[in-house]
Protein backbone atom coordinates (compact mmCIF):
# COMPACT_ATOMS: atom_id res chain seq x y z
CA UNK A 1 0.00 0.00 0.00
CA UNK A 2 1.40 3.35 -1.06
CA UNK A 3 1.44 5.88 1.80
CA UNK A 4 3.34 9.03 2.66
CA UNK A 5 2.59 10.80 5.92
CA UNK A 6 -0.45 8.56 6.21
CA UNK A 7 -2.03 9.54 2.88
CA UNK A 8 -3.17 6.62 0.70
CA UNK A 9 -3.82 6.88 -3.03
CA UNK A 10 -5.09 4.15 -5.39
CA UNK A 11 -2.71 2.12 -7.55
CA UNK A 12 1.07 2.10 -7.68
CA UNK A 13 1.84 5.00 -10.04
CA UNK A 14 3.69 8.08 -8.78
CA UNK A 15 1.54 10.38 -6.70
CA UNK A 16 0.47 13.70 -8.22
CA UNK A 17 0.14 15.18 -4.73
CA UNK A 18 2.81 13.34 -2.73
CA UNK A 19 2.03 12.93 0.95
CA UNK A 20 -1.39 14.54 0.73
CA UNK A 21 -3.91 13.12 3.18
CA UNK A 22 -7.35 14.72 3.17
CA UNK A 23 -8.34 12.71 6.25
CA UNK A 24 -5.59 14.48 8.15
CA UNK A 25 -7.89 17.49 8.38
CA UNK A 26 -10.82 15.57 9.81
CA UNK A 27 -10.46 17.44 13.10
CA UNK A 28 -11.64 20.55 11.20
CA UNK A 29 -14.92 18.92 10.11
CA UNK A 30 -18.12 18.91 12.10
CA UNK A 31 -19.19 15.64 13.72
CA UNK A 32 -21.70 14.66 11.03
CA UNK A 33 -19.27 15.28 8.17
CA UNK A 34 -16.46 13.45 9.98
CA UNK A 35 -18.67 10.41 10.59
CA UNK A 36 -19.77 10.21 6.96
CA UNK A 37 -16.34 10.67 5.36
CA UNK A 38 -14.29 8.55 7.75
CA UNK A 39 -16.98 5.87 7.59
CA UNK A 40 -15.96 5.35 3.97
CA UNK A 41 -12.56 4.15 5.22
CA UNK A 42 -14.04 1.33 7.29
CA UNK A 43 -13.47 -2.29 6.11
CA UNK A 44 -15.90 -3.13 3.28
CA UNK A 45 -19.02 -5.14 4.16
CA UNK A 46 -19.95 -8.42 2.41
CA UNK A 47 -22.10 -8.21 -0.72
CA UNK A 48 -25.85 -7.87 -0.16
CA UNK A 49 -27.21 -7.39 -3.69
CA UNK A 50 -25.00 -9.38 -6.06
CA UNK A 51 -24.65 -13.13 -5.64
CA UNK A 52 -21.25 -14.85 -5.78
CA UNK A 53 -21.32 -15.44 -9.55
CA UNK A 54 -22.38 -11.86 -10.26
CA UNK A 55 -19.74 -10.48 -7.91
CA UNK A 56 -17.04 -12.32 -9.86
CA UNK A 57 -18.16 -10.41 -12.97
CA UNK A 58 -18.94 -7.00 -11.46
CA UNK A 59 -15.65 -6.60 -9.58
CA UNK A 60 -13.45 -6.81 -12.70
CA UNK A 61 -16.00 -4.81 -14.72
CA UNK A 62 -15.68 -1.90 -12.29
CA UNK A 63 -11.90 -2.28 -12.08
CA UNK A 64 -11.54 -2.17 -15.87
CA UNK A 65 -13.86 0.86 -16.16
CA UNK A 66 -11.74 2.73 -13.60
CA UNK A 67 -8.33 1.27 -14.56
CA UNK A 68 -7.96 -0.08 -11.03
CA UNK A 69 -5.46 -2.79 -11.92
CA UNK A 70 -3.29 -2.64 -8.81
CA UNK A 71 -3.63 -2.30 -5.07
CA UNK A 72 -4.67 -0.35 -3.15
CA UNK A 73 -8.08 -0.19 -4.81
CA UNK A 74 -10.95 2.05 -3.83
CA UNK A 75 -13.73 -0.37 -2.70
CA UNK A 76 -16.07 0.60 -5.51
CA UNK A 77 -17.84 -2.76 -5.74
CA UNK A 78 -19.05 -2.56 -2.15
CA UNK A 79 -20.48 0.94 -2.64
CA UNK A 80 -22.32 -0.06 -5.82
CA UNK A 81 -23.61 -3.23 -4.16
CA UNK A 82 -24.88 -1.31 -1.12
CA UNK A 83 -26.61 1.30 -3.27
CA UNK A 84 -28.43 -1.34 -5.31
CA UNK A 85 -29.41 -3.33 -2.23
CA UNK A 86 -30.89 -0.17 -0.69
CA UNK A 87 -32.37 0.99 -4.02
CA UNK A 88 -30.42 4.25 -3.71
CA UNK A 89 -30.69 5.44 -7.30
CA UNK A 90 -30.03 8.82 -8.86
CA UNK A 91 -33.70 9.80 -9.01
CA UNK A 92 -34.09 8.97 -12.70
CA UNK A 93 -33.62 6.14 -15.18
CA UNK A 94 -33.61 5.68 -18.94
CA UNK A 95 -37.04 4.83 -20.30
CA UNK A 96 -35.63 1.92 -22.31
CA UNK A 97 -34.09 0.31 -19.21
CA UNK A 98 -35.82 -1.05 -16.10
CA UNK A 99 -35.09 0.26 -12.59
CA UNK A 100 -31.37 0.30 -11.82
CA UNK A 101 -31.20 -2.92 -9.74
CA UNK A 102 -32.83 -4.95 -12.51
CA UNK A 103 -30.84 -3.13 -15.20
CA UNK A 104 -27.62 -4.08 -13.42
CA UNK A 105 -28.60 -7.75 -13.17
CA UNK A 106 -29.61 -7.86 -16.83
CA UNK A 107 -26.49 -6.07 -18.06
CA UNK A 108 -24.13 -8.19 -15.96
CA UNK A 109 -25.70 -11.37 -17.37
CA UNK A 110 -25.44 -9.87 -20.87
CA UNK A 111 -21.76 -9.03 -20.36
CA UNK A 112 -21.03 -12.61 -19.39
CA UNK A 113 -23.05 -13.93 -22.33
CA UNK A 114 -21.15 -11.65 -24.73
CA UNK A 115 -17.82 -12.85 -23.36
CA UNK A 116 -18.83 -16.51 -23.73
CA UNK A 117 -20.11 -15.97 -27.25
CA UNK A 118 -16.95 -14.21 -28.41
CA UNK A 119 -14.25 -16.08 -26.47
CA UNK A 120 -15.78 -19.26 -25.11
CA UNK A 121 -15.02 -18.12 -21.55
CA UNK A 122 -17.03 -16.28 -18.95
CA UNK A 123 -16.12 -12.64 -18.36
CA UNK A 124 -14.60 -13.38 -14.95
CA UNK A 125 -12.20 -15.92 -16.52
CA UNK A 126 -10.78 -13.56 -19.16
CA UNK A 127 -7.50 -11.72 -18.76
CA UNK A 128 -7.60 -7.96 -18.30
CA UNK A 129 -7.09 -7.07 -21.95
CA UNK A 130 -9.79 -9.46 -23.11
CA UNK A 131 -12.15 -7.97 -20.50
CA UNK A 132 -11.35 -4.49 -21.81
CA UNK A 133 -12.11 -5.63 -25.34
CA UNK A 134 -15.56 -6.93 -24.35
CA UNK A 135 -16.36 -3.71 -22.48
CA UNK A 136 -15.10 -1.62 -25.37
CA UNK A 137 -17.54 -3.33 -27.72
CA UNK A 138 -20.35 -2.12 -25.49
CA UNK A 139 -18.96 1.42 -25.39
CA UNK A 140 -18.64 1.61 -29.17
CA UNK A 141 -21.97 -0.04 -29.97
CA UNK A 142 -24.46 2.42 -31.45
CA UNK A 143 -27.40 0.05 -31.41
CA UNK A 144 -28.86 -2.70 -29.26
CA UNK A 145 -26.39 -4.95 -27.46
CA UNK A 146 -27.57 -8.31 -26.12
CA UNK A 147 -31.12 -6.94 -26.34
CA UNK A 148 -30.23 -3.83 -24.30
CA UNK A 149 -29.49 -0.21 -25.33
CA UNK A 150 -25.69 -0.23 -25.35
CA UNK A 151 -25.12 3.48 -24.75
CA UNK A 152 -27.46 3.55 -21.77
CA UNK A 153 -25.97 0.39 -20.28
CA UNK A 154 -22.47 1.85 -20.52
CA UNK A 155 -23.73 5.09 -18.97
CA UNK A 156 -25.33 3.11 -16.12
CA UNK A 157 -22.06 1.31 -15.38
CA UNK A 158 -19.84 4.39 -15.52
CA UNK A 159 -22.27 6.55 -13.53
CA UNK A 160 -22.25 4.16 -10.59
CA UNK A 161 -18.52 3.43 -10.89
CA UNK A 162 -17.42 7.07 -10.96
CA UNK A 163 -19.79 8.16 -8.20
CA UNK A 164 -18.44 5.42 -5.91
CA UNK A 165 -14.80 6.08 -6.78
CA UNK A 166 -14.77 9.84 -6.33
CA UNK A 167 -16.72 9.74 -3.08
CA UNK A 168 -13.80 7.96 -1.41
CA UNK A 169 -11.04 9.87 0.46
CA UNK A 170 -8.31 7.89 -1.30
CA UNK A 171 -9.53 9.25 -4.64
CA UNK A 172 -9.51 12.74 -3.10
CA UNK A 173 -5.85 12.24 -2.19
CA UNK A 174 -5.17 11.22 -5.78
CA UNK A 175 -6.64 14.42 -7.26
CA UNK A 176 -5.67 16.79 -4.46
CA UNK A 177 -9.25 17.53 -3.46
CA UNK A 178 -9.53 19.35 -0.15
CA UNK A 179 -12.59 17.53 1.09
CA UNK A 180 -15.66 19.13 2.63
CA UNK A 181 -15.50 22.93 2.55
CA UNK A 182 -17.73 23.22 5.59
CA UNK A 183 -17.09 24.64 8.14
CA UNK A 184 -13.60 26.04 7.38
CA UNK A 185 -14.19 27.16 3.78
CA UNK A 186 -11.53 28.24 1.27
CA UNK A 187 -9.71 31.57 1.04
CA UNK A 188 -7.28 31.26 -1.88
CA UNK A 189 -9.64 30.95 -4.82
CA UNK A 190 -7.41 32.41 -7.56
CA UNK A 191 -5.71 30.51 -10.37
CA UNK A 192 -3.27 28.02 -8.85
CA UNK A 193 -4.26 29.29 -5.41
CA UNK A 194 -3.72 26.83 -2.57
CA UNK A 195 -4.56 26.78 1.08
CA UNK A 196 -1.62 26.42 3.46
CA UNK A 197 -2.54 22.78 4.06
CA UNK A 198 -2.77 21.79 0.39
CA UNK A 199 0.07 20.17 -1.57
CA UNK A 200 1.56 21.36 -4.86
CA UNK A 201 0.97 18.99 -7.77
CA UNK A 202 4.02 17.06 -8.89
CA UNK A 203 4.84 17.42 -12.61
CA UNK A 204 1.78 19.54 -13.35
CA UNK A 205 1.08 19.72 -17.09
CA UNK A 206 -1.45 21.08 -19.53
CA UNK A 207 -4.35 18.56 -19.64
CA UNK A 208 -5.19 19.27 -23.29
CA UNK A 209 -2.28 17.32 -24.80
CA UNK A 210 -3.08 14.45 -22.42
CA UNK A 211 -6.71 14.48 -23.58
CA UNK A 212 -5.55 14.29 -27.19
CA UNK A 213 -3.32 11.33 -26.38
CA UNK A 214 -6.25 9.61 -24.66
CA UNK A 215 -8.49 10.08 -27.70
CA UNK A 216 -5.75 8.77 -30.00
CA UNK A 217 -5.36 5.72 -27.76
CA UNK A 218 -9.12 5.08 -27.93
CA UNK A 219 -9.02 5.25 -31.73
CA UNK A 220 -6.07 2.85 -31.89
CA UNK A 221 -7.87 0.46 -29.57
CA UNK A 222 -11.06 0.65 -31.63
CA UNK A 223 -9.06 0.05 -34.81
CA UNK A 224 -7.48 -3.00 -33.18
CA UNK A 225 -10.92 -4.41 -32.40
CA UNK A 226 -11.96 -3.89 -36.03
CA UNK A 227 -8.85 -5.72 -37.26
CA UNK A 228 -9.65 -8.66 -34.97
CA UNK A 229 -13.18 -8.84 -36.40
CA UNK A 230 -11.79 -8.93 -39.95
CA UNK A 231 -9.32 -11.66 -39.03
CA UNK A 232 -12.12 -13.70 -37.44
CA UNK A 233 -14.05 -13.56 -40.70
Amino acid sequence: MKTERGGTTPGSAGQRFPGYDVAGRSDKWDAATKAVVLGRLEPPAPAKFFDTAEEAIVRPLLDRLLAQDEEPRVPVFEVVDRRLAGREGDGYRYDDLPEDPEAWRLSVAALDADARASTGLGFASLDRQAQRDVIERVRLCERTWQGLPAKHVFSLWTRYACAAYYAHPWAWNEIGFGGPAYPTGYKNLGLDGREHWEVRERDAHDPVPWARRAEEAKKRHAAGLSEKKEEAR
